[in-house]
């Protein structure tokens, strides 16, 4: 039996950086049970906004929390109020006064993001499309946009069948095994009327060199 691995975290400090970039050693626990609690908060809030990935910086009195999406303007909303309205709900999720700061970053390709492909998977199989098509779709996008590689494995009562069943569909290749492969992975779940199904993609993207440890003077405080 194979011992498998996160992509993502095997490949942090190769060529890949962590999505919460600070430190303390007074406060560590309160801070990351925090950035979970406001990560989960976005994610429901913001299901339907085609999200990336959400990174989280904290200074001494700041909290910058980067959001990015391929569909920006539903996340700001008229006139800014969907920041804001994010900015107070955040601020009950951590302790003190610290200032909040909202950064929206649009995503340029999101047919070769992984975490969006999954969600737009899981809104289509939501709405009882077929799994098949949406994978295919899904797939033909992605390599109209340009990546090398793509697998896509669905779990669950497909189609409502009566024994939950594992699915793949893929085009080109995938190198999991190597460090240096750009590989972009997500899993999420989408509720359908037959149960949870669970979606995990896999995007290879090409070779990237390893990254530059980030100094101790760059996005880190220390308490």
């Amino acid at each position: 039996m194979g011992q498998k691995v996160n992509p993502n975290s095997i490949r942090l400090l190769i060529n890949d950086r962590w999505k919460s970039l600070w430190f303390s050693s007074a406060n560590y626990t309160e801070n990351l049970i925090s950035d979970l609690e406001i990560r989960r908060m976005l994610e429901k809030k913001l299901r339907d906004a085609s999200l990336s990935q959400i990174q989280i910086n904290r200074d001494a009195n700041k909290i910058s929390i980067d959001i990015h999406s391929s569909r920006p303007g539903v996340i700001i909303g008229r006139g800014g109020q969907g920041t804001e309205e994010l900015k107070r709900m955040i601020a009950k999720k951590i302790k003190g006064n610290g200032r909040i700061q909202i950064n929206i970053i649009e995503v340029k390709k999101p047919d070769a993001d992984a975490n969006i492909i999954g969600l737009s998977v899981a809104s289509q199989m939501e709405r009882r499309i077929p799994f098949r098509r949406a994978i295919k779709q899904a797939i033909e996008k992605a390599k109209n946009s340009g990546v090398k590689g793509i697998k896509i494995v669905v779990s669950g009562r497909l189609n409502g069948a009566e024994i939950a069943r594992s699915e793949k569909a893929s085009y080109g290749t995938v190198p999991l095994s190597t460090f240096k492969s750009d590989i972009d992975y997500t899993s999420v779940t989408a509720l359908t009327t037959y149960g949870i199904v669970g979606i995990k993609v896999w995007i290879y993207k090409g070779e990237k060199g390893v990254m530059d440890i980030p100094s101790k003077s760059s996005n880190f405080s220390k308490k």
